[in-house]
């Protein structure tokens, strides 16, 4: 197994910055996903691994070899798209030994890895089959099967499970980190969805507006997001984030907006000393809100405008002077609309924001 790298990537399409001083190192056998919105330029660069896109500037290197003169076909990679691309007349056979056939592999071994592929995947039954006679899973797992039996270096999987239905990409997901496994082979699966992210990754890199952002393993990123939109992207619901001006007292900072105070622990002061009597921007995730007696000095006034039962907890939506927030509540627990209540965030669980650059306060 061997390391792929991006090395200051940058792809330009008539003027526009696709991909922007992109630096990122796959590990040998990682299972990497790239997160972002649409248009970050996260498929751009499973176009350039695969040779369907040339960089306009910087190298990709898979191993000591530089991809970017190499053809398509000779770079020792197979892809899996978003719709598939099965051929609708050939069989589940035919599908998976295509690019054996292509690449004139003794029948023999073609039998030999289809069968193998299709004993992995579970597909031993349905090989004679045409892709109109089966269902999205199984028309996903041949897709996978003909990328297995290439025996790539790499896979490279552009949101292969975007056309299932819900209870199906949930199946799939588990059935792809469990081959992941089995196969050990480094992996580059692109998605928009940060839940299929989170649930996957080895290791994120979260994408926007064609530069990386963040690059590290998905509880990381979301205990401790680098920039305000990895903190809003990462996680459901979004973190909320209010602004607060910083208070001296003696020693001690408190972080103060108009209608709620909130001190800062001392091991969390020395970073956001710099920014005393000036703002920042405080993020807090929904189960970091607790509801707090209205003595309280940390509390939040808030006014419960909607509530969400997910069965397992409860979501409140509510006004915090004129800004919304969320808070998770256990259902015993949970305001009713039109509440009004205290939160209080835990101290030691904020994350604080400079206004100015977005960037995290360390």
């Amino acid at each position: 197994m061997t390391h792929l790298v991006f090395d200051h990537v940058e792809k330009r399409f008539n003027g526009t910055v696709a991909l922007r001083d992109f630096n990122l190192e796959v590990r040998p056998g990682e299972f990497m996903v790239l997160v972002g919105p649409s248009g970050c330029g996260k498929t751009t660069a499973l176009r350039i691994i695969a040779g369907l896109e040339t960089p306009t500037r910087g190298t990709v290197r898979l191993g000591e070899r530089v991809l970017n003169e190499v053809p398509p076909r000779d770079r020792d990679v197979a892809m899996v798209f978003q719709n598939w691309a099965l051929y609708p007349h050939f069989t589940t056979f035919e599908n998976i030994a295509f690019p054996l056939r292509m690449r004139r592999v003794r029948r023999p071994d073609i039998e030999r890895r289809v069968r193998e592929a299709a004993r992995m995947l579970g597909l031993e039954h349905l090989l004679d089959r045409r892709p109109r006679q089966l269902s999205g899973g199984q028309q996903q797992r041949v897709a996978l099967g003909r990328a297995i039996v290439r025996e790539p270096q790499v896979f490279l999987m552009d949101e292969p499970l975007s056309n299932l239905d819900a209870k199906l990409r949930l199946e799939m997901r588990a059935e792809l980190i469990k081959l992941h496994r089995r196969l050990g082979v480094t992996t580059v699966y692109v998605t928009h969805d940060q839940t299929e992210a989170m649930t996957m990754a080895q290791r994120l890199a979260v994408m926007c507006d064609g530069e990386l952002l963040q690059v590290d393993t998905p509880q990381a990123v979301y205990d401790c997001p680098q920039t305000v939109f990895v903190a809003q992207f990462i996680g459901t619901p979004p973190m909320n984030l209010l602004r607060a001006r910083v208070r001296a007292d003696g020693e001690y900072l408190t972080l103060v907006a108009d209608s709620w105070q909130v001190p800062l622990p001392a091991d969390r002061a020395a970073p956001v000393r710099a920014y005393q009597s000036n703002e920042v921007l405080v993020g807090v995730r929904a189960e970091d809100l607790r509801r707090a007696p209205q003595t309280a000095a940390n509390g939040l006034p808030a006014r419960v405008e909607l509530t969400e039962a997910l069965g397992s907890y409860v979501l409140a939506h509510a006004i915090v002077g004129d800004t919304s927030v969320v808070a998770a509540f256990e259902p015993a627990d949970a305001p009713a609309e039109g509440d009004t209540l205290h939160l209080a965030p835990d101290p030691a669980r904020l994350h604080l924001f400079d206004p100015a650059t977005d960037q995290r306060i360390a």
